[in-house]
């Protein structure tokens, strides 16, 4: 999307971004279920994985919440907090069922993601729901499909209808309130630029993360958050 020199009404700016944003996560999607996963990468592993971006997002929901001022963006970022540490306690019983020992298992020991540490600097609202609401939530989602299908092929159906039936349901949730909230304040030309860079870095940050973890690790069909 080329940036206009001029403030675009900001329901226009949504939509174009949603298309450039949109295109890059169906590539994403791609890649998250592209060739045979292997045997060795199991349904428990890519869950102890989600541990870590289920935290991340509620630090980060945190961190922001403290320091937005806008009242309905504010408590969107309670109910995201709120919804994210839910997730994290669903996957832990479910890795509890399936003999893992999660309760011990801190998903900090490895230290935060590199997408993490950029979304925790972003400063003003406009970044902020551009990057994590409209953006990661949306990384989420296409990224928990992929997951749900590979949890369908491998016989698992509880881990298939935990994602399906609760955890995507609430991300929908936060990408849609995202959308509403950004159209409602990157109003001007510098809150629109600021929030197309935003969504950019994310979406980049992301994608190296997915890579880095396939060439890697040889994991795939990771959950988001």
């Amino acid at each position: 999307m080329t940036m206009n020199p001029n403030a675009m009404d900001s329901n226009e700016f949504v939509a174009r971004l949603d298309e450039e944003v949109g295109a890059v996560l169906a590539r994403l999607g791609q890649m998250s279920a592209a060739g045979d996963a292997p045997e060795t990468l199991t349904t428990d592993k890519l869950l102890r994985l989600a541990l870590k971006n289920e935290l991340e997002a509620a630090e980060l929901a945190a961190l922001w919440l403290v320091t937005t001022q806008e009242l309905d963006v504010k408590l969107a970022l309670a109910r995201q907090c709120g919804d994210e540490a839910k997730h994290y306690r669903l996957i832990v019983a479910r890795l509890e069922e399936m003999g893992v020992d999660a309760a011990h298992f801190d998903p900090r020991e490895s230290g935060y993601s590199p997408l993490f540490e950029f979304l925790r600097t972003l400063e003003s609202t406009p970044g902020r729901v551009a990057a994590g609401q409209f953006t990661r939530e949306g990384i989420a989602l296409v990224r928990n499909q992929a997951f749900i299908e590979f949890c369908e092929a491998r016989g698992d159906a509880e881990t298939a209808a935990l994602y399906r039936n609760i955890i995507q349901p609430d991300e929908q949730q936060h990408h849609e309130l995202g959308r509403r909230l950004l159209a409602r304040y990157a109003i001007t030309i510098a809150d629109q630029q600021v929030a197309h860079d935003a969504a950019r870095r994310t979406l980049a940050l992301a994608e190296e993360i997915q890579e880095m973890a396939r060439m890697k690790a040889g994991i795939s069909r990771a959950p988001g958050c």
